[in-house]
């Protein structure tokens, strides 16, 4: 079933949540028990993020270095069959813009169709963490508005080197990200806004925002996407800060900001067991004020960690 169906059937806010394949060398049989008792509160979909390469650099005797391409995630498409066939859900994939070809996407794309896969998120990715700006790959995509119009074209039966005028239509519904405080590259809001227009125009249905820890900051959000015509729902984004290195490490890394009530008490921790606590008490308090105004769905980024999002779940569903 598409999200944007679950979202229109639902008569409350649903609950979902996104997960990481796991590293490579890893068993795909522990992440699944792991979010295994998710499903007690009947998500009708779950994410599955993509990773794209990224490069190390070996050192030889004679001291040059040699670049070396690295995958440190893959398994997507085989995580997203598996969750499909294990918990009888939907599985949502990611896929990026960066470091992936138009070929490539709509290699992945028909895998993805082949094995039932209704629902993709669009997202650009960012730079490799050995670089420091976003570069698009030769014959690849700079922008998500860009990706939302491919996958569109192979919905309507076209296809990079179709020899055929129309060859079989797939028909995905996609989901693009959106940013309550602004995505960090942007200028001004009303600027970042024009980008999520126009993804919405070559054809998403759904926006899933980036985390926030203050709910204000999303119904702010809301308020300026409508204000801008954009009409699809707005899924908001849930993480609990856990550990004492996110308090400094999230509103570096996401460009956000932590209200001054939760740094209140956040500093008041001595340990990550403290930290984590309040992290969960704050979340608790955001969803619940999120539920009573009608959001279609609470999106937990667990980082294929369960409990933490299972302690907060309980006490909303």
């Amino acid at each position: 079933m598409k999200i944007t169906e679950h979202l229109g059937n639902a008569k409350s806010s649903l609950f979902s949540f996104e997960i990481l394949p796991p590293l490579k060398g890893q068993s795909l049989k522990e992440l699944l028990e792991g979010i295994a008792p998710l499903m007690d509160f009947n998500p009708p979909f779950v994410d599955v993020t993509y990773h794209r390469e990224e490069y190390i650099y070996k050192k030889h005797p004679n001291g040059l270095l040699e670049k070396i391409s690295t995958k440190k995630r893959p398994g997507t498409v085989g995580i997203c069959a598996a969750i499909m066939n294990r918990f009888q859900i939907d599985a949502v994939p990611h896929l990026l813009c960066g470091g992936f070809t138009k070929e490539e996407t709509e290699n992945a794309l028909i895998d993805l169709n082949f094995i039932g896969v209704e629902n993709v998120l669009a997202l650009r990715g960012d730079a490799p963490k050995s670089e420091g700006k976003f570069i698009p790959e030769a014959d690849g995509h700079g922008y998500a508005s860009e990706l939302v119009e491919q996958i569109m074209r192979m919905n309507q039966g076209r296809y990079l080197h179709e020899e055929t005028e129309i060859g079989f239509q797939t028909d995905f519904c996609v989901g693009v990200a959106g940013y309550p405080e602004k995505h960090f590259e942007a200028p001004s809001m009303k600027f970042d806004l024009k980008y999520l227009q126009e993804k919405v125009k070559k054809g998403a249905e759904y926006i899933v925002t980036q985390m926030f820890f203050n709910n204000d900051k999303y119904f702010e959000f809301v308020d300026q996407v409508r204000a801008a015509g954009i009409t699809v729902p707005i899924i908001p984004g849930i993480k609990p800060i856990t550990t004492m290195g996110q308090i400094t490490m999230l509103p570096r890394t996401f460009f956000l900001d932590l209200p001054d009530a939760l740094m209140d008490e956040l500093e008041k921790c001595k340990t990550n067991a403290e930290v984590k606590e309040v992290g969960i008490a704050w979340a608790i308090q955001q969803c619940k004020e999120l539920v009573k105004k009608n959001v279609p769905s609470l999106h937990f980024y667990t980082m294929s960690k369960a409990d933490t999002t299972y302690k907060i779940a309980k006490e909303i569903f």
